[in-house]
This record gives structure tokens, sequence and C-alpha cells, in this order.
């Protein structure tokens, strides 16, 4: 038996925002372990230009090589079609019934929430934590979901890290730097693959 994490994303680019939130989250709330899941098809970035999946996951896998309490999961990269959340988690329990899952979310994404397809069967199966992030509180993001979502979900309260996936990929468009905003191996990576240029 153990407590899981499930910090799902694009991942286009991972960056420190991501890890402090799993970190955050490892802590408060006694997880053995997060799987950081790379989606392969985000179904709400449908028709968007992003990175291909395979550059997507290695950035992760370098970005959490050093903490034991992560683990890259090729959980959607190895499924076809849309890389629905509730999928991966009906997934997750089947395979580890045993375990109790906690979903990793931003506040900004949990505002979307109940746009997602089949947002009360994941909250039957998962735990779902919503963490703050700057502009947004927890608090209003649940003002905009129905009271029988909302009130099950819980709070995480971390350090406000204003860092956002696109402007470290216009950063790098521009030439600019993004040194302490992702781990050097992602900036590395980034820069020798030639990404968002």
């Amino acid at each position: 038996m153990g407590f899981i994490g499930i910090m799902g994303g694009t991942f286009d680019p991972v960056h420190y925002g991501h890890l402090i939130l799993a970190e955050q989250a490892q802590e408060s709330f006694g997880l053995d372990r997060v799987l950081f899941v790379t989606a392969a098809v985000p179904p709400h970035k449908a028709g968007k230009g992003i990175t291909d999946a395979f550059d997507r996951h290695e950035m992760v896998k370098l970005a959490i090589a050093d903490n034991s309490n992560f683990e890259p999961s090729e959980i959607e990269l190895c499924r076809k079609g849309p890389s629905y959340t509730v999928d991966t988690v009906q997934q997750m329990v089947s395979d580890s019934p045993n375990d109790t899952f906690f979903l990793l979310l931003g506040s900004d994404e949990a505002i979307t929430y109940g746009t997602w397809y089949r947002p009360e069967r994941i909250i039957e199966l998962a735990n779902v934590i919503v963490a703050n992030r700057p502009g947004c509180e927890v608090e209003i993001a649940l003002e905009h979901l129905p009271d029988s979502l909302a009130r099950k979900m819980k709070k995480l309260k971390m350090p406000g890290v204003d860092i956002s996936s696109s402007d470290i990929r216009d950063r790098v468009s521009l030439g600019k730097s993004i040194r302490y905003l992702v781990p050097p191996e992602v900036a590395d990576y980034i820069y020798i693959r030639g990404l968002y240029r």
C-alpha cells in the first residue's frame, strides 16, 4: 500500500513550477512517490503545435532524475488517442488497487476541471489536490466549479512561482535566458535539440 501522486501535463517544457508543486504535495500529503505523466495527445491542445512527445518526456526524465521520490510514467505515451486523465487514473487504480492516488493540479488547471472528460469519475478514483498559482488562488478556482466537485478537493498552499511553459518557449524563440526557470539539464536539452526556435 502506498500514497501515489499523479503529476500530469504537456510539459512543453517541464519547469521548476511543476517540480515545486510536486515536492510540496509529496511533503504535505505524505506521498511515497509522484509519477510525472507526460500527455501524448492533450485533448485541450488538439490542433495546436506542441513539441513531440518523445522530447517532452525526455525533458521530464532529466528534470526529475535527482529525486528518488519522483518517477517518469509512459502510461499515456503507450496509449493511442487523446490523453484523458480519467483513463490514466482508472488504469493506475486497476494496476495497483491497494494504493491511494492523488491527482495534483495547479489552480489555473482546476478552473477548467468541470469541463474535463468525466470529472466526477476522476474524483471518485483519486484525491484531487489543488495548489495555488500566482494570480489564481485555490478558493477563486474552486468557485468556478460545481459544489459537488469543489468540496471534494484538497487544498495545497505553496510558494508562488510565476513560471509558465509558454513564457519559456517565447523566451527561447527570442534568444532570451531561461536560466533558473528550468533545471540546467532541461535547458541544455532544449538548446541541443533546437526546440522552440
